[in-house]
């Protein structure tokens, strides 16, 4: 259409320099006069476009027309645009300063962009002074400054504040969303420490409250033990109530254990202990014991001195050991190997016993877990012992693998830190 206007308006231009014999002189004063009023058109738009929040859009015809309405159409659209995204902050402004969880934005240099009302009272946070700074500078805690150097961010850091009017514990963790960009979860976990040490609390001193009238009664039942005719009807009720005293001692000095190691720091000593002697002392204990028993086979590759505590690595091979031999049969065998190599110092227990199910592993360092209670009924297991395995192994910041086959037997393989092994080349 623009098009067909100017055509028509170039015939007239030449038919009026024809009729008047100065076709050069009209054709020019014609196209002077059609830049000049596109020029203004062009000024017009221009100050309108500047001036579009307060000011009426001029009224055309033409090509300048098809312009103006083709521009109104994209300023409607984006005007459309920018409610619909004006709204869904809103909404989501709404959304976090209601929800109990902490959230902050980190830029590239995990400095604080944004945070919610949550994360402000947690963390005490302020938006005008806080805004643009770095989070570990505000987040001033050694656990929190270890978990953003490692750069880990697929577990959680619990820190503890102190609030106004209580003391609090949090969790935090760090998530990735794109490049340079990273966001700070924070979760209130104070209640769930509060009844987590209120259960410990319990199970400690329970344990403690059972473990002297236990003694008591087991002192009893020894002396009716000894004093019981053998064709007593007495006798097999007594050696059976004297049984299940030991099964319930050691299910307090196990839950006692637990108590204790959960209560102590967070990090075992480093001690040297040397794990040899030990291994070769539980060799001799296991050749001593009186038969029917698997056989033993103890391989030492490492002089290496573990730096850690000593009772409690006791414990863990004690317990791996103890496990062992319990639940393989007479006729089978133990595999007992220490070694050590870059990553650190490790003992693997491997038995030919029945085996794992695979379901079960993920749940066997759980307290009380037991895959079959009619088996640990005949052995004597309080279901404590790879608890305690696990509580001393974290704390010697190791690691505890399991692998087991069903009808083939089971391995346990404890691995010890690089820094806490101490071999005669160092």
């Amino acid at each position: 259409m623009a098009v067909g206007r100017f055509a028509v308006f170039f015939a007239v231009a030449i038919l009026v320099g024809a009729m008047l014999h100065q076709m050069t002189v009209t054709l020019i004063v014609a196209l002077s006069g059609y830049v000049i009023v596109d020029q203004i058109r062009l000024f017009q738009l221009q100050w309108w476009l500047q001036h579009r929040s307060r000011e009426e859009a001029p009224d055309y015809t033409g090509v300048w027309g098809d312009v103006l309405a083709l521009i109104m159409r994209i300023y409607r659209r984006k005007q459309f645009h920018k409610k619909r995204v004006v709204q869904l902050v809103r909404e989501f402004r709404d959304l976090t300063s209601v929800i109990p969880v902490g959230i902050v934005l980190l830029g590239a240099n995990r400095e604080i962009e944004w945070f919610n009302r949550a994360a402000a009272e947690l963390l005490n946070l302020r938006k005008r002074q806080d805004n643009g700074q770095r989070i570990d500078t505000m987040v001033r805690h050694p656990e929190f400054a270890e978990y953003l150097k490692h750069n880990d961010f697929s577990s959680t850091v619990t820190i503890t504040t102190n609030g106004f009017s209580q003391e609090r514990s949090l969790k935090l963790q760090m998530a990735v969303y794109g490049p340079d960009r990273q966001l700070l979860i924070v979760l209130d976990d104070t209640q769930t420490v509060r009844l987590e040490a209120m259960r410990k609390d319990f199970v400690a001193n329970a344990s403690h409250e059972l473990r002297s009238p236990l003694t008591v009664i087991s002192g009893y039942l020894d002396a009716l033990s000894e004093e019981t005719d053998h064709e007593s009807e007495w006798k097999a009720p007594v050696e059976e109530m004297g049984r299940q005293v030991e099964r319930m001692k050691a299910v307090v000095e196990g839950l006692i254990e637990l108590s204790r190691l959960e209560t102590t720091g967070n990090e075992a000593p480093l001690d040297p202990v040397n794990v040899v002697a030990m291994l070769a002392l539980m060799r001799k204990e296991e050749q001593a014991a009186a038969a029917p028993k698997p056989r033993f086979h103890l391989a030492i590759e490492s002089s290496g001195v573990i730096l850690g505590k000593e009772t409690e690595i006791h414990s863990i091979l004690g317990n791996l050991i103890g496990n062992a031999r319990k639940y393989t049969p007479p006729e089978g065998e133990v595999w007992v190997r220490y070694w050590d190599d870059e990553q650190g110092a490790h003992c693997s227990v491997r038995d030919s016993g029945p085996g794992i199910a695979e379901h079960h592993l993920p749940r066997l360092t759980e307290r009380f877990y037991r895959i079959d209670p009619s088996r640990d009924r005949k052995t004597g297991g309080s279901g404590l012992g790879l608890a305690i395995v696990k509580h001393a192994v974290t704390r010697h910041r190791g690691a505890l693998d399991i692998h087991s086959t069903e009808g083939v037997g089971s391995e346990f393989i404890v691995h010890f830190p690089r820094y806490r092994v101490v071999t005669s080349a160092t």
